[in-house]
């Protein structure tokens, strides 16, 4: 079983700058692939980045390029830094985990967290 408990979001300006992160309870988190999806009013939820155990990575064609997925095993952490940011990217943002390799397919992620809400004003 893990938890899963995200922070960093808030109300920013369009061009501006967040870093989410997320914290995992238990002992085996280096071993889970992490991954950070989105839900923006009205939509489904989409993915946006994932850190395989070995550090690889994979991100949606909309945030490459802004955003940085990275990982702290020690801390039992993962963050999501975000960039440039756009209206577009307003969403509530969830930390997920996996025991699968790199994957976006929402259905692969077992474990969620209760998602930290961020707003990009133009």
């Amino acid at each position: 079983q893990v938890q899963l408990v995200e922070s960093g979001g808030g109300l920013v300006q369009a061009g501006d700058s967040l870093r989410l992160s997320c914290v995992a309870s238990g002992r085996t988190f280096s071993s889970y692939t992490m991954g950070w999806f989105r839900q923006a009013p009205g939509k489904d939820r989409e993915y946006v980045a994932a850190i395989w155990r070995a550090g690889s990575t994979y991100y949606a064609d909309s945030v490459k390029g802004r955003f940085t997925i990275s990982r702290d095993n020690a801390k039992n952490t993962v963050y999501l830094q975000m960039n440039r940011l756009k209206p577009e990217d307003t969403a509530i943002y969830y930390c997920a985990a996996t025991s699968a390799a790199l994957t976006p397919r929402i259905k692969d992620y077992a474990y969620w967290g209760q998602g930290t809400q961020v707003t990009v004003s133009s």
